[in-house]
């Protein structure tokens, strides 16, 4: 394929060599001279493992080159790649000047060539810059329309400095974010010999997932010096610990717990974080990430309060107010945080949990539901049929199998406020979802 590739940077540099190596015709674009000579000398801009003799093979054999000429490389090329920096701002924000600059000049280039022209940002991004800035640029200066008459995609790239190109070679994913089936399609063209998942999507996810996986990997990196920390004034060996962590790759490093919904309760993890925060303040250390959890989990419960009250509904039904599906236990439920709050703001009640009415039937909670939370106790129905009926805004507070058919039950005019993703539909209309 014919690929041309703007920023000679970090990114650029080594997808340059990369993608010149496994055979495509690539034309590098930089404003800076020297990076485009260096180049065409075949030697590399950035010090990276293996890019210098890359660069310099294919340069030899006439699979990359280099210029300052962005009209040239859009011309003699299908594909273009955009790798240029999106540095911060003092407010945190993204400088986003050099992508505009860099579509503005791309576009231009466009607007004298009639084949269909695939744009690709490789350059880290927030959500919705595709869209509001990528795209109109492009639009604006090309006199075209994206998705019609020449494609759009991001795709973000998952290098880290040292091992880029083993990176390159062995991504954990591919992910293709698209405007259109066609750009997607040959965009897919360059990575048929990857054996890493592919996974086509809209751009704004594309987006998102590259800042999802960079935040997740400074919150391992966070975690692991903060239990460090405990165990070293505690006389424990804290590699030690983490490799033992790291072991279980059922729960601790696995898809597990990953899936965005409602606060975490039961009889484990409030208790257990609470201890070991107590226990870092008595030591003296100062461990905001640790310290930070029962706070961020009570603003998810404030925030499933306040969708419930946003709907303008004084009768309530809640189906399923154990901490989760397929138990009884109603130890630290976020559910009976919300029940407690709407009881006391006057809102009418009906709950059904079938776990939690055979427990206060049989004993196994018997003394908590009775003694510690009567009120609601008074306040459970024996059926799903008894709490629609009643409710004008209904809440689903556990994922168990027989809520699944609540959303298509739904009267005209009722709301329901999901917190745990019973179905895969959108917010939107009668239902509103927690975090989708």
């Amino acid at each position: 394929m014919k690929i041309s590739i703007f920023g000679l940077g970090y990114v650029g540099a080594v997808s340059a060599g990369c993608l010149a190596s496994d055979g495509h015709n690539v034309v590098g674009v930089d404003p800076n001279r020297t990076k485009v000579d260096l180049i065409n000398q075949g030697i590399t801009p950035i010090i990276e493992k293996d890019i210098g003799e890359m660069i310099a093979a294919t340069v030899k054999s006439g699979h990359l080159r280099a210029t300052i000429d962005v009209r040239d490389a859009v011309l003699s090329t299908d594909i273009s790649l955009i790798c240029v920096g999106t540095p911060s701002q003092l407010n945190g924000n993204l400088d986003l000047s050099h992508v505009r600059k860099v579509c503005q000049e791309i576009g231009a280039a466009m607007r004298e060539k009639s084949d269909f022209h695939v744009v690709v940002a490789r350059s880290t991004m927030l959500p919705g810059s595709m869209r509001s800035v990528v795209i109109p640029v492009l639009e604006e200066a090309s006199g075209k329309v994206a998705g019609v008459d020449f494609g759009v995609c991001n795709n973000p790239e998952f290098l880290r400095e040292g091992t880029a190109v083993y990176d390159y070679y062995n991504p954990p994913k591919t992910v293709i974010g698209e405007t259109d089936a066609r750009a997607g399609e040959m965009l897919v063209g360059l990575y048929e010999k990857m054996q890493a998942p592919l996974v086509r999507t809209d751009v704004e996810t594309a987006e998102m997932v590259k800042y999802t996986d960079n935040t997740w990997h400074a919150v391992k990196v966070a975690f692991a010096n903060e239990i460090g920390n405990i165990c070293k004034s505690l006389g424990i060996d804290g590699h030690k610990v983490m490799e033992i962590f790291c072991q279980d790759t059922k729960l601790n490093l696995s898809p597990y717990y990953m899936k965005p919904g409602f606060a975490f309760g039961g009889s484990c993890l409030p208790k257990d974080v609470r201890a070991l925060t107590y226990k870092a303040r008595s030591l003296d250390l100062d461990l905001p990430l640790l310290n930070s959890i029962l706070p961020s989990n009570q603003r998810q419960v404030e925030k499933g309060i306040k969708m419930i009250a946003d709907k303008g509904h004084k009768k309530v039904g809640i189906l399923g107010f154990s901490f989760k599906a397929g138990t009884d236990d109603l130890r630290e439920s976020p559910l009976v945080d919300v029940i407690e709050y709407l009881l006391g703001k006057g809102y009418q009640l009906k709950l059904y949990d079938k776990n939690v009415n055979l427990a206060a039937l049989t004993g196994a909670n018997q003394d908590y539901i009775l003694n510690h939370i009567p009120h609601i106790s008074k306040l459970m129905v024996n059926s799903i049929d008894e709490v629609l009926e009643f409710a004008d805004t209904v809440v689903i507070g556990n994922g168990a199998e027989e809520f699944k058919a609540v959303p298509t039950r739904l009267r005209e005019g009722q709301q329901l406020v999901d917190l745990v993703r019973i179905s895969k539909q959108q917010s939107g209309g009668q239902y509103d979802g927690i975090c989708w």
